[in-house]
């Protein structure tokens, strides 16, 4: 166990005027990264590549390591069904077409990661589960054992294939069948191959640690494997000052990301365990770091907030994860680089998004989220972001999708409609915030955070500063939100912008007689009121991504203005009634 108690003291204080600034720009890959990729893309076909990946194959496992986690029960128990379930999408196993998919995205990775395995392991004995096991297998390796082509063979699959396929080796081994046994080793260690050359040129975050994780498994695993081993350590550590700050963050910003590279950590310290050989230092440092940096985010009902795409992950799967690790520490308040602050009392809790979005190459769906802010009274839910723009189940439509990435599908200020940071046609994200300023005070009576960036400075001419102040009792949240003049760009008309509050999941609102307040029932029965000043009151539909990626129909508290040339302010307050 690892005791990180100290996390919540003042040494991570944050000096007053602190500026975060976005490096590299969020253009996406540079050309000389695209050509690079492309040049990798076009060898996987080659016959040489080909040739590389052949030799001598060894034909059994030195040790199996157990999987720490549990797997998704709902998908497990639809598996046992003959059914393939992910996100809202359901595909027969009998019917499948791997060669040539007639399913999303979401089930394809779900494939060709061997996902599937800890979900189905987690819900059946070896006796039950292995005939279902079997199946898959034998699908998958029919139309991808013998083709190197993406997604198939895209590097981070390969590093959580090799992973799922040793620590499940039982219920994918447990044939009779020789030559289906033979081709399932023959292809785990040819794809161990391929990672050997191709690991490092995944992008940084989740999936270059997942592939290296791969490399280094494959090394402790099958036999001859030292030098795998030695070579895959060296990867895993530039793969991971590549994808995680200092703080422990990810680079990705994205708490799925964060909660991924956690579990993928874990799991390779138990190929360690198997062998009786100690970790690695920097794999027990970079897990004991993530933690807290992952509590930070988590409100209080202990499931993460949602952010950069991610959605609602139940504290039940949180907790989970965590006890895993074996790290005992407490939440990570304030995350320089990873970007996300956290201000705690009594039974309240807020998260605020405290720096730009990810570069675009570096998180699927990346948000325009600065300064926003999430909102818990103990267990329920007050304030919110839409959230879930990569984890809507199917049904969904892409632009509803697209949607829950703007600024106004999150709990802050919008200037004239738009987004703080552009988000282009092609997914990415264009230019917007490229520095947030921050101070953070602390008192006896109440926690202070002041923070401002520049989002709309190129276009309008303001800066938006957002000041929130939480009383030591968590009964009173207050904040201001400020348009300040900046640059020389100057509007003779007045500039349209709103502040939205959105409600979580069962809030019900009641607006009051003078139209500047309004009344907020939790379905704990707790009431807070809220009021404002500097603009009008509404209450508007709003929607809300549920941890199984559904959406939730809720409401908005609007708050609508004009702001001059010389800017405007917003000040509103949230108070516990009981």
């Amino acid at each position: 166990m690892t005791e990180l108690g100290d996390r919540e003291t003042g040494a991570d204080g944050i000096e007053e005027g602190k500026r975060l600034v976005r490096l590299g720009g969020d253009k996406g890959l540079s050309l000389a990264q695209q050509l690079t990729e492309r040049l990798h893309r076009l060898t996987w076909r080659t016959p040489i590549h080909g040739l590389r990946l052949k030799g001598r194959y060894p034909l059994k496992l030195i040790a199996v390591p157990d999987d720490p986690f549990l797997g998704d029960l709902k998908r497990g128990a639809a598996l046992l069904e003959g059914i393939v379930a992910v996100r809202g999408e359901q595909r027969p196993i009998d019917s499948l077409t791997l060669a040539k998919p007639d399913f999303s995205k979401s089930i394809a990775d779900y494939l060709h990661s061997s996902a599937w395995l800890r979900d189905l392991s987690s819900v059946a004995t070896r006796a039950q589960a292995a005939p279902i096991a079997e199946q898959l297998m034998r699908a998958w390796l029919a139309a991808h054992a013998d083709t190197v082509a993406e997604p198939a063979w895209r590097a981070d699959h390969w590093g959580r294939r090799i992973m799922a396929w040793t620590a499940h080796a039982p219920l994918i081994l447990s044939s009779a069948d020789l030559v289906y046994r033979s081709l399932v080793l023959n292809t785990l260690a040819r794809g161990a191959r391929h990672l050997d050359r191709c690991a490092d040129k995944v992008p940084p975050g989740a999936p270059r640690i997942a592939a290296w994780c791969g490399v280094v498994t494959a090394g402790l695993l099958i036999p001859a494997g030292d030098v795998r081993r030695k070579m895959g350590e060296a990867g895993l550590n530039r793969a991971i000052d590549a994808s995680v700050f200092n703080d422990g963050g990810s680079v990705a910003r994205a708490p799925a990301a964060q909660l991924d590279i956690i579990m993928l950590l874990t799991a390779l310290r138990e190929a360690y365990v198997a062998r009786r050989l100690e970790p690695p230092a920097r794999l027990e440092e970079t897990i004991n770091a993530m933690v807290p940096a992952l509590l930070g985010i988590c409100l209080g009902d202990h499931g993460l907030s949602s952010w950069q795409g991610g959605g609602p992950v139940p504290g039940s799967v949180v907790d989970q994860v965590v006890t895993a690790t074996g790290v005992r520490a407490r939440p990570l308040r304030q995350a320089r680089d990873w970007g996300y602050q956290r201000l705690s009392a009594g039974q309240s809790v807020l998260i605020i998004d405290a720096a730009p979005p990810p570069v675009a190459r570096l998180v699927e769906g990346g948000c325009g989220s600065t300064l926003a802010f999430e909102f818990s009274d103990g267990a329920q839910r007050l304030i919110v972001n839409c959230g879930g723009a990569r984890s809507v189940t199917a049904p969904v439509s892409v632009g509803l999708a697209e949607g829950l990435r703007t600024t106004a599908a999150h709990s802050t200020l919008v200037v004239g409609d738009s987004n703080s940071t552009a988000i282009h046609s092609d997914g990415t994200l264009g230019r917007g915030v490229g520095e947030v300023e921050l101070s953070r005070q602390e008192s006896d009576t109440s926690s202070r955070i002041e923070a401002s960036h520049d989002g709309y400075a190129r276009r309008f001419g303001f800066l938006h500063r957002r000041q929130l102040i939480l009383s030591a009792d968590g009964r009173d949240l207050r904040g201001e939100d400020m348009l300040l003049p900046a640059g020389r760009k100057r509007k003779a008309s007045m500039t349209a912008f709103a502040v939205r509050f959105h409600l979580g999941a069962g809030v019900e609102v009641s607006p009051t007689a003078d139209g500047q307040a309004a009344l907020l029932r939790l379905p704990s029965g707790s009431l807070w009121q809220f009021r404002c000043r500097g603009g009008a009151l509404a209450i508007e539909d709003s929607l809300w991504v549920d941890g199984d990626g559904r959406p939730q129909p809720t409401h908005q508290l609007v708050v609508t203005a004009e702001a001059p040339a010389g800017g405007a302010n917003v000040s509103w307050a949230l108070k516990r009634a009981r």
